[in-house]
């Protein structure tokens, strides 16, 4: 039953600009007809009979947490490597392959993305020796390629990741040019890992060096003279155990080019506190070396410094506390001999920049940009001038100011968006800078602060139209009486007052922002009429650290509050009926699909839970599980168990409930958030499930939590999901 209170709502009309056909960056699209009708009629029936599903062992598990006594009757689904748990999987995965290729309308939409995802993408732009590199990804290649552009605008290939493996499932990952320009260092994994492996190629020869840099994770690549500055984790033990088993110490290394791993130096680990991460660099022109060490997923900041000189082979470094605070987060903007810029939350949770003349002695701060009711989202500094991006009511805006924090004025930027860049060398006079929204792909813009000029440095070729497309952000009233911010969009023409398919998304986690960005899978649904809404939940960034904090431990219900009263105004408004109405989200999205679908079955017609934390009596026990107790709280704590318990979507699942179509998705070596979620999730609701909706569950192979995945499994992916949805919310 839908809740009587009426959802208030204030309403800000967002004006879709027309969109050129040059645009660029990221996530794609264009405009065809499907080759079918796929508008609202009258609901059709989901499925005429039960799926069946393959047979599951239930075992008579029980674990007594502070008294209360806790089934998990689908342990055994947890250990990948078990041979039964394989065939389990390989059988639940035909049944889903099976029902959804029989769904008349998935290949028009699986061929409609395709032509979506033609149009050439450039991105991640470094400017250096007179030379530009950055990524270009072709069409519908698995992966961009790394290109090298000189002077003369002439451009050749460094690397292309397509060529790495026969299905297209190793990626590119991080990747750094040595400040002479002559080394390039890149980071590979495999099948959708975190784990990954740095090469080293001599840029002039294109050849690669005897380096191969083994066991990174949650690391960079920071070059330093004639080497670079990386973080791993000691080598796991043997076999597959590496995708699930839990990470612990972190080390700081540094890596000389030409050498083996086994001489690289040690410059910092710290037996006494294994949980933490710590990572090294040199700031530009600067002799001084810095440390950022601090506990996963927690808050504040532990950094430390020391002369470049004291990189010794024979010794750690004698690091020197500059900052630490378990509260306060800080991160360096800039370090200017003794001089240093830095972002601060310390009586500012939206932020603010500070700067301190002389680092090394007491400190004395002078507020730059002080706090303010928008969320500062980054600074960068460019010759004399401050350039910082705010974030209001989910978009960004961007100010340049004088460095004692007068401001100049303002960048001009194309419309309500999200902006990312303004970074680069001190070397270059001019920046890139790029902006993307829901309708338009990121486009990267060239930027001078001594003029405050714009000029297009890159845009795609995209046969789309976006005055189409209507946009409107609302703000609707959750159940404690806070105002969330939705975005809607949808085709003009294509709604059905009251029934129109509708696609409800959210996050709402770790500071996160869901801000505006460009999805083929998106714009595919709005051509097929349906409307799609995101919601900004409580949890994440949008408002600092107060909104981030309402939605975390024993407030997390907040955040599905705040879902819920989305799903509501969706339905009290007129814009669709329970029955039409499909939820998404991933990863902690996927958490917040489940949760809200265990409290209110009623609610929704189709739901969507992607790589989800499912069970949360025990996501702390699995790779970088642990990390998210700050967020999350952990069930080894008596008072925050029974919060967790309360919502755990694996724990919440009622035999004898009618819950809404269901297609979870996962991949098989997702070794961030350990596929077990989801196999029990799973098996559970299939047990649980009456009536005749389906509850099916797609595995993905060699395919991770989702960084870097192939466009073709992308494809195949949102091909698929959009079908599910066709079927169950009745599209013809």
């Amino acid at each position: 039953m839908i809740a009587e209170t009426t959802a208030a709502v204030t309403v800000v009309v967002i004006t879709v600009d027309h969109v050129d056909a040059t645009n660029t960056m990221r996530v794609f699209y264009a405009l065809i007809i499907l080759g079918c009708t796929l508008g609202c009629t009258a609901a059709l029936t989901a499925v005429a009979q039960p799926t069946l599903y393959p047979p599951t062992r239930v075992d008579d598990v029980r674990d007594t947490i502070f008294g209360t006594v806790v089934a998990d009757p689908y342990r055994w689904l947890e250990d990948d490597r078990d041979p039964e748990v394989e065939a389990w999987v390989d059988a639940q995965d035909r049944v889903a392959r099976d029902y959804l290729s029989k769904i008349p309308f998935r290949n028009a939409i699986r061929q409609r993305l395709a032509q979506l995802y033609t149009y050439e993408k450039v991105y991640g732009a470094d400017r250096l020796q007179g030379l530009t590199f950055f990524l270009r990804q072709r069409g519908t290649d698995n992966h961009a390629l790394l290109i090298r552009r000189n002077a003369q605008m002439e451009e050749d290939t460094v690397l292309n990741p397509n060529t790495w493996s026969a299905k297209g499932t190793t990626r590119l990952g991080s990747w750094a040019i040595s400040r002479d320009a002559r080394y390039l260092a890149y980071a590979r994994s495999d099948a959708g890992s975190d784990w990954q492996t740095i090469y080293v190629m001599d840029l002039a020869t294109k050849q690669h060096l005897i380096d191969t840099v083994r066991w990174v994770k949650v690391s960079g690549i920071s070059w330093h003279e004639d080497g670079f500055f990386y973080s791993r984790y000691p080598a796991p033990d043997g076999g597959i155990s590496e995708l699930s088993s839990v990470n612990q110490g972190h080390i700081a290394m540094y890596h000389r080019v030409g050498t083996s791993q086994v001489s690289d130096d040690t410059v910092w680990t710290d037996d006494a506190h294994p949980d933490q991460f710590h990572f090294v660099w040199v700031p530009e022109g600067s002799a001084y070396m810095l440390r950022s060490s601090r506990a996963g997923g927690t808050k504040g900041t532990s950094l430390f410094y020391t002369s470049v000189d004291a990189l010794d082979r024979n010794r750690q470094a004698p690091w020197q506390i500059l900052f630490e605070s378990d509260s306060v987060e800080l991160s360096v903007v800039e370090l200017r001999g003794d001089t240093l810029y830095a972002q601060s939350t310390e009586q500012a949770p939206n932020g603010k920049l500070i700067r301190v003349d002389n680092f090394t002695q007491p400190w004395v701060v002078r507020e730059i940009l002080p706090h303010s009711e928008s969320v500062l989202q980054g600074v960068s500094i460019r010759g004399n001038k401050i350039i910082a991006t705010v974030m209001r009511d989910v978009f960004d805006y961007t100010t340049v100011y004088d460095l004692d924090g007068n401001k100049l004025h303002e960048v001009e930027l194309p419309g309500l968006g999200s902006v990312g860049g303004f970074g680069g060398r001190r070397e270059n006079a001019t920046v890139l800078y790029s902006f993307s929204s829901y309708t338009q792909p990121g486009i990267t813009y060239e930027y001078n602060p001594a003029t405050n000029t714009s000029t297009v440095w890159y845009a795609s070729q995209i046969p789309f139209d976006a005055s189409q497309v209507e946009a409107r952000q609302v703000f609707v009233t959750s159940r404690d009486g806070t105002r969330v911010p939705m975005t809607l969009l949808q085709m003009k023409g294509r709604a059905v007052p009251g029934a129109s398919p509708t696609m409800l998304y959210g996050y709402g986690g770790f500071n996160i922002s869901i801000t505006p960005s460009f999805s083929v899978s998106r714009i595919t649904w709005m051509e097929m009429g349906g409307v799609l809404a995101v919601a900004n939940l409580r949890g994440g960034g949008e408002y600092g650290e107060k909104w981030h904090k309402a939605g975390t431990k024993l407030q997390k219900q907040n955040v599905f509050d705040d879902f819920i009263a989305a799903a509501e105004w969706l339905i009290q408004n007129k814009y669709t009926s329970s029955s039409r109405l499909a939820i998404q989200g991933r990863s902690n999205g996927g958490l917040l699909v489940g949760a809200c679908m265990t409290q209110r079955p009623d609610l929704f017609g189709a739901c969507l839970p992607g790589v989800g934390v499912m069970d949360m009596l025990r996501f702390h026990r699995f790779t970088a599980g642990r990390f998210w107790t700050d967020d999350y709280g952990s069930a080894d704590n008596a008072e925050e168990f029974p919060a967790l318990l309360k919502y755990s979507p694996y724990h919440n699942l009622k035999p004898g409930t009618k819950y809404p179509a269901t297609m979870v998705t996962t991949a098989d070596t997702d070794d961030r958030v350990v596929p077990g979620h989801s196999f029990k999730f799973a098996a559970r609701l299939q047990a649980s499930q009456v009536g005749a909706a389906p509850v099916l569950i797609r595995i993905e192979t060699s395919a991770g939590h989702g960084a870097g995945k192939p466009t073709a499994k992308i494809i195949e992916e949102s091909s698929d999901e959009l079908a599910f949805l066709v079927r169950a919310l009745g599209m013809k």
